[in-house]
């Protein structure tokens, strides 16, 4: 495992993962999220963040942290190993109301994107376990013999999976 690209739902705990998968392996970690999003909450323009991606996950060495259907094939093509944090939409949502909820006005995911209720946020979030599976699932079977793909379903497994590093 040196080059590791995380997915799954808004929620399912992906940046707490991949923070402490980074410090258990000494692998550098890229949050797309802190280079996706201009301060606004203003969305990289496609071919530049095609552009981005592939110049932030050139090295030898990286985790990458987000979902980003449009650009699984960068992450995917250099990845060898895609760890899927799949857990319950009921379980996402919660999280990330929390999440939005203790962290309110505070610029969590980039800088000048303060925390906020977003209707939007939460309806991919429900509908992420069908329509994001729907574009996960072909990028991961037109890589699959150069991936070692993990899912992890439970936050039991994701602590087990973490323990097992350490």
């Amino acid at each position: 495992m040196k080059r590791i690209a995380i997915v799954g739902s808004g929620g399912a705990g992906k940046s707490t993962f991949s923070r402490e998968l980074s410090r258990l392996t000494g692998l550098p970690l890229v949050h797309l999220d802190q280079h996706f999003w201009q301060p606004g909450w203003i969305e990289t323009p496609l071919a530049k963040w095609r552009a981005l991606q592939a110049e932030l996950l050139a090295g030898d060495e990286w985790i990458a942290d987000g979902n980003y259907n449009s650009t699984f094939d960068i992450r995917f093509g250099r990845a060898d190993t895609v760890i899927v944090i799949s857990l319950s939409r009921y379980r996402c949502l919660f999280r990330a109301f929390k999440r939005t909820w203790g962290n309110r006005g505070k610029c969590i995911q980039a800088v000048g994107c303060p925390e906020r209720f977003e209707a939007s946020f939460y309806k991919w979030i429900w509908n992420f376990p069908n329509e994001g599976q729907r574009s996960l699932d072909p990028a991961l079977q037109e890589h699959r013999e150069n991936l070692d793909v993990i899912v992890l379903r439970s936050p039991r497994q994701v602590r087990e999976f973490l323990n097992s590093l350490s």
